[in-house]
């Protein structure tokens, strides 16, 4: 199912301008990739954030919050956040930030893809 285009639009606002952002087809939605890294993905009814994987098990006791699962692996420091959850700008800025911060001193894939 293709991204909430409403939500898509708020993530885009909250990451605001200054930095180098591209966006990707990704995870049955829109990556954000925030100077060559993934930083916010957005898809129906959810956004996935990358955060500090030190800061996963406090970004979980937050409403709305679960850790990603893919292939039957949890991926910490890859959360998940229910629409629901991010009814107020304040509530989608935390995540933003959140994941801007941890952007900053996250890794660039080193798999390419072709």
């Amino acid at each position: 199912m293709p991204p909430d285009e409403t939500l898509v639009n708020r993530v885009r606002t909250a990451i605001g301008q200054g930095l180098r952002v591209e966006e990707k087809k990704m995870f049955g939605g829109i990556a954000f990739m925030v100077e060559g890294k993934m930083c916010v993905s957005v898809g129906k009814g959810r956004i996935m954030c990358r955060i500090d994987p030190a800061n996963h098990d406090m970004a979980l006791g937050r409403k709305g919050c679960t850790t990603v699962v893919m292939k039957g692996r949890e991926y910490r420091g890859y959360v998940r956040i229910n629409a629901d959850a991010l009814s107020t700008e304040g509530d989608l800025d935390y995540w933003i930030r959140l994941a801007l911060d941890f952007n900053s001193r996250a890794k660039a894939s080193t798999r390419k893809r072709q």
